[in-house]
């Protein structure tokens, strides 16, 4: 039994070196993942996928992170909205149309397996890391939009994965950066974060684990390396039998602790079916010999990982990596589908009003936001002016760095004083020495909570979303969306 059967992995570039591809035909890989940095263009990622698909047979899963909004590794594909956003429109038939046209440009690349979408339910306003990729706080409301995003999804023939079990949605800490702790009863757990996930058990064919500690049902490890939690609980208690794949082994909540070679392998054994340790080809190289080792000399029991291997070819098998195309006309068309979408999702807080036609603008914004590891960078200051500027007299304010903000000596004038988020982090709660006349969040929901002003919530910054602003901006579009998770 070959090690790479189990293991999903990554590259560094925008094309396959030879040393990688050895390493992985040595011990028959079969899964890779790919990022923003894999990607420089349509015509390359094609070359890139059939390279991928040589090098690692027939049943290849060629994934991706493409939930939409800001975690969206295809800037050439049209940008769907995240979870949110759907949330917010509340039309299943929405998210079932979102869902389809996201994997038609998947498809058309190679790729058969999407690491979306979110099942986490954001209550936590404080969360540094699902914020708006998730479709809301009520669980059978959110369970059902992400439910019909995912039918759509697959009949496209691109798997869907639930993520991230069991729920990310109440912690204030990323797993990329350390390990969140969630001191919840199981029962509080049945209620809110497991309610989406029992939902998807019979039906998503893939699901996700979490870096976190759930104490009452595992003092130790977290999710991603608990037999408690992916056998006890996921396999026998709720019945799944679909793959389950760990989530990064480099986050710094597993690789921290234990590293991904070792990590690797407790989570197989604990009842994952496929891992992740991404990184180096060094790292690689140790992480897939040490789960051939753990399979050679018995560590990893030898029924459970022919059940493993059995379940991660029926995924295979029933969406076969292929490249496809992608026609100008099908793609404008989901262009339009997504820029009604992001439309339907803008909510208004705080009874927001548009500027005047002929106002001076002047706009108070992050200059560079930068991206987190998951979310890409937000749209940048200068362009945010240059867009708002072919309406509007524009007068920029650009921040280095958002907790400026509050403090800012801003002029109270014949000047309309727009604040723009353009980044993930919130806003301080106090100190605030100005009111805007109008505050647009461009991304993280929660922002509109810490600025005394009505808000604009757009969810998200990419350019199909930015044209659903503009039409609001300039008074042809209403902001219908109601927000699917509270404030504070």
């Amino acid at each position: 039994m070959d090690a790479g059967r189990f293991v999903i992995t990554g590259l560094p570039g925008t094309d396959l070196p030879a040393d990688l591809a050895a390493l992985w035909r040595r011990y028959r890989v079969g899964g890779v993942i790919l990022f923003r940095h894999n990607v420089a263009g349509p015509e390359q990622l094609r070359r890139l996928v059939a390279d991928l698909l040589e090098v690692l047979g027939p049943e290849a899963l060629i994934s991706v992170d493409q939930e939409g909004g800001a975690v969206l590794r295809l800037p050439f594909l049209p940008s769907p909205p995240p979870g949110m956003s759907l949330g917010a429109a509340d039309d299943p038939d929405l998210a079932r149309a979102v869902g389809a046209a996201t994997a038609r440009g998947l498809a058309a690349y190679g790729f058969n397996l999407n690491f979306a979408p979110v099942l986490d339910l954001n209550t936590n306003p404080a969360n540094p890391v699902i914020a708006e990729r998730s479709f809301g706080a009520d669980p059978e409301r959110a369970s059902e939009l992400a439910l019909a995003w995912h039918e759509g999804h697959v009949r496209q023939g691109v798997a869907t994965t639930g993520k991230h079990f069991l729920g990310h949605g109440d912690t204030t800490v990323d797993s990329h950066l350390g390990l969140p702790v969630v001191k919840k009863s199981l029962a509080e757990l049945r209620k809110l974060e497991l309610v989406s996930f029992v939902c998807a058990a019979g039906r998503i064919p893939a699901l996700m684990t979490a870096h976190i500690v759930y104490p009452e049902l595992d003092g130790e490890l977290p999710a991603t390396l608990s037999r408690r939690i992916l056998t006890g609980l996921l396999r026998e208690e709720m019945g799944y039998d679909g793959v389950v794949v760990s989530d990064a082994l480099n986050m710094r909540a597993i690789a921290d602790r234990w590293g991904a070679p070792e990590a690797a392998v407790r989570s197989l054994a604990a009842g994952a079916d496929l891992v992740m340790p991404l990184g180096s080809l060094e790292l690689q190289a140790k992480a897939l010999a040490r789960i051939q080792a753990a399979l050679d000399t018995g560590e990893l029991d030898r029924g459970q990982m022919e059940a493993s291997a059995e379940r991660v070819a029926r995924l295979a098998r029933a969406f076969p990596a292929g490249l496809g195309n992608y026609g100008e006309a099908q793609l404008a068309a989901d262009r339009r589908l997504f820029v009604e979408a992001w439309t339907r999702g803008l909510t208004a807080i705080g009874d927001p009003v548009p500027p005047p036609e002929d106002a001076c603008l002047r706009v108070v914004t992050q200059a560079r936001p930068g991206g987190d590891g998951v979310s890409e960078a937000g749209a940048s200051g200068a362009e945010l002016a240059r867009l708002l500027g072919d309406y509007w007299r524009v007068e920029p304010i650009f921040v280095g760095d958002i907790a400026e903000v509050p403090g800012l000596e801003v002029v109270t004038d014949d000047c309309f004083n727009l604040l723009i988020s353009n980044s993930r982090r919130l806003y301080p709660a106090a100190g605030w020495r100005w009111r805007p006349d109008l505050h647009v969040a461009l991304w993280n929901p929660f922002a509109a909570a810490r600025v005394p002003a009505p808000a604009l919530v757009s969810y998200g910054f990419r350019a199909e979303a930015l044209e659903a602003v503009l039409a609001w901006l300039r008074g042809e579009v209403e902001a219908g969306g109601r927000l699917p998770a509270p404030l504070r």
